[in-house]
């Protein structure tokens, strides 16, 4: 298949606007993954993987990590990959018994190089990143992963540690969520795979965010007229699979950012948003450093929301 003649996800919109409720509710908010939207390549796929080439040449330590016992793991997670862009994404990658290489670019890895980190070829091969569990007797806990996109927060701080440990700064999540994502992971199923996603706002455009920042003072340099180009909602899709031959659980992280503006198009979701932020308790609105442009951000989508009339809908 020609690289031209494969049809890349359009990112002219946003393809996840998480605000169809307007009432906050800590959940997992899980969703059944279709086995072939497992992996979603956009049309920012080049983009993205040069991104994270030059990520891993200046930051490598900080984006790939992994533990002795992750290596096979690592390999199964390679294996799947591989063979689901060979069947549904072709023309992207070419790939040999000894090679494999992305279509359209200049890059050809030797797979003998990541014989011991097969996850970081993963990680260079898409636009997702991957993270690896393994069960134990304190649940599950985080032996590999390749991370160029993170969120606020260092993969070098939670290597090693369970679920519990690794979202200790969420607020609530001790108390509503770790129990459930504990048993939830332990009945995960290789045939039942599935995918959530998870929501944030930044006046921060870069995809790689690894520090979090929690300033409660006003943003000045935003207001209600240039909040919609300032302000951009970043949205992480998260798939969860249990892998079959080792019984880990494998988390792709695929990063989205768009600007706050394109919600013009969704007056409806625009309010929903509104709502939500109201909604939001404050120590969540701390976590999620929306306080120092919190009144902006609200100004803007209350004045998009009541000002647009055509509703083109979202799903």
């Amino acid at each position: 298949m020609a690289l031209e003649n494969i049809k890349l996800i359009s990112r002219e919109k946003p393809l996840y606007l998480p605000f169809a409720s307007s009432k906050y509710r800590m959940s997992m908010g899980l969703n059944a993954l279709r086995i072939e939207k497992w992996i979603e390549p956009d049309e920012y796929f080049h983009d993205e993987l040069q991104e994270k080439e030059k990520l891993l040449e200046n930051r490598y330590q900080e984006i790939f990590s992994s533990n002795t016992g992750s290596f096979a793991p690592q390999r199964e997670v390679l294996a799947l990959l591989l063979g689901h862009m060979t069947t549904h994404y072709s023309g992207l990658l070419n790939v040999t018994e000894d090679e494999v290489g992305v279509d359209g670019s200049k890059r050809c890895y030797s797979r003998r190089d990541f014989e011991n980190s097969a996850l970081d070829l993963c990680g260079r091969l898409v636009q997702e990143d991957f993270c690896l569990m393994a069960p134990g007797k304190n649940g599950y806990t985080l032996e590999a992963a390749s991370l160029c996109f993170p969120s606020r927060w260092r993969l070098l701080d939670k290597m090693g540690l369970p679920m519990r440990s690794i979202h200790n700064p969420v607020p609530e999540f001790s108390d509503k969520l770790a129990a459930p994502v504990d048993r939830f992971f332990d009945y995960l199923t290789v045939a039942r795979p599935v995918w959530r996603v998870n929501w944030s706002v930044t006046t921060d455009p870069n995809l790689y965010q690894p520090i979090r920042r929690q300033n409660p003072e006003r943003d000045v340099l935003i207001n209600e007229s240039n909040a919609g180009d300032r302000i951009f909602i970043r949205c992480e899709r998260q798939t969860l699979r249990r892998l079959s031959e080792s019984g880990w659980i494998l988390f792709t992280i695929k990063t989205y950012l768009d600007k706050v503006s394109t919600l013009t198009e969704y007056p409806q979701m625009a309010l929903n948003f509104a709502s939500l932020l109201r909604d939001l308790p404050e120590p969540v609105l701390i976590y999620k450093n929306i306080l120092p442009f919190k009144e902006p951000l609200l100004e803007y989508l209350d004045k998009i929301g009541l000002c647009t009339t055509s509703d083109v809908g979202h799903n």
